[in-house]
């Protein structure tokens, strides 16, 4: 039976899942420079010529995983320049974060490839790239937690500084995420704002 484009395209979308996915998972195991689309084949249970069909290299397949991370940025920096309440936003935000770790979806591998690529700009150009959607980000957190201030939530303090602090603590779970997995949940929510609210805020 001949396959609808609908349906050839689903199959291309779940393929290159799969291979982004085995990407992740290799990338973080055995660093960018290390990794070959062999690993990734194998890691994906697929041919190198599957890979070659979506991907023309590892770099552009690494190129597709930070478009991920770049589009994941921006829509967070709109969510937290919102009016509504810095505490709320807050919450929902290191919420989310840590669900989406504690799902074991490989969320915490993808986090910790980004963050590598960020750190080393392996390959070249990556940190100068994610830096672009990243800093609107830090701005937006730091705008919430002057707002915060104003209004009693969160501690006194340089708010640059107290977001410096807050997503220094959120890579490090992540990190340790992909060690001690079963140490790593949502329910530490409040354990992380404690970074930044003030005894009695709620």
């Amino acid at each position: 039976m001949t396959r609808t484009p609908e349906q050839n395209a689903a199959m291309r979308n779940a393929t290159r899942e799969t291979i982004e996915g085995a990407a992740v998972r290799v990338f973080a195991k055995r660093g960018f420079a290390a990794s070959s689309i062999r690993h990734i084949a194998e890691e994906a249970g697929l041919s190198t010529g599957s890979i070659y069909r979506h991907y023309a290299s590892k770099e552009a397949l690494f190129d597709a995983l930070l478009d991920q991370a770049s589009a994941g940025l921006v829509a967070a920096s709109a969510v937290l320049s919102s009016d509504a309440d810095p505490l709320t936003l807050v919450r929902d935000f290191t919420c989310v974060f840590l669900t989406d770790l504690a799902n074991g979806n490989g969320e915490a591998e993808f986090f910790l490839v980004i963050n590598q690529g960020f750190l080393t700009d392996t390959p070249a150009g990556t940190a100068e790239r994610l830096a672009t959607t990243q800093r609107p980000l830090w701005d937006a957190f730091a705008a919430l937690v002057r707002r915060g201030q104003a209004a009693g939530q969160f501690e006194d303090g340089e708010p640059a500084q107290l977001t410096a602090y807050y997503f220094a603590t959120l890579s490090g779970i992540a990190s340790m995420r992909t060690v001690i997995p079963d140490a790593m949940t949502e329910t530490g929510v409040d354990l992380v704002l404690r970074l930044l609210t003030r005894k009695g805020a709620s």
